[in-house]
């Protein structure tokens, strides 16, 4: 990781990169021309902005931002791609995380635009897009190789987007509100105190050694360790 982080530097020092300051912590901005071709995309969906931040609809970012803290990554604005980007080494893969800055519905334009800069990367082997799902219980994990959206709009903008169901995904459980009206405001809502407390970074943490499980073993031997009730 000291290795990549210091090509990381480089490429800001080289380049004038400045930090700013996106109301979710500083980072900097880097020229797109000199990042280096990742092998994965690791995409964590959510919506930009503090009132946002630690909402259930946040918890992609959450687990990216977990896997960014595990390895000491600095996060850097990617204007061109209107996201924030951070890069880690998983084994011996160098993972590019991501967080689109275009708001949930329109995440799938981020990753077409990642995808088509660096067209070295499959999305139906080298993608791994995180996400909510209500229709799973708080902390539930569930790795699948491809599907549909489930009525998810981030997924459901990339799938559209990459014209493919065949990306791999991490949904990651957030509880039913036990209503349709109160589908909107839940998924807008703050987990619990009790929840925040006392399982939400044990649930972050089973996430992101999911990810790491993904990309060093593939997904199929993730579902086998991860898609169980605990």
């Amino acid at each position: 990781m000291q290795g990549l982080r210091q090509l990381w530097r480089r490429y800001f020092d080289r380049t004038g990169g400045s930090a700013v300051d996106d109301g979710q912590g500083a980072a900097r901005v880097s020229p797109m021309r000199t990042l280096p071709a990742p092998t994965r995309l690791i995409v964590g969906l959510g919506n930009p902005g503090p009132e946002y931040a630690a909402t259930r609809h946040n918890v992609g970012f959450q687990v990216v931002d977990g896997l960014a803290d595990r390895a000491g990554g600095e996060w850097s604005k990617l204007p061109r791609l209107e996201a924030l980007g951070c890069y880690v080494e998983i084994g011996s893969e160098t993972c590019l995380l991501l967080k689109p800055q275009t708001f949930m519905n329109r995440s799938g334009e981020v990753v077409r635009a990642a995808c088509q800069f660096w067209p070295g990367l499959s999305p139906g082997s080298d993608l791994l897009v995180i996400y909510d799902d209500m229709d799973l219980p708080t902390g539930r994990l569930r790795l699948r190789p491809s599907g549909g959206s489930g009525g998810h709009r981030g997924i459901g903008n990339i799938l559209g987007e990459l014209e493919t169901k065949e990306i791999p995904r991490l949904r990651v459980g957030v509880g039913h509100p036990g209503s349709a009206s109160e589908v909107v405001d839940w998924v807008l809502e703050h987990f619990s105190e009790d929840e925040e407390a006392n399982h939400l970074p044990a649930i972050l943490a089973r996430a992101a050694d999911s990810v790491e499980v993904v990309v060093r073993e593939g997904v199929t031997s993730a579902m086998g360790q991860f898609n169980v009730s605990l």
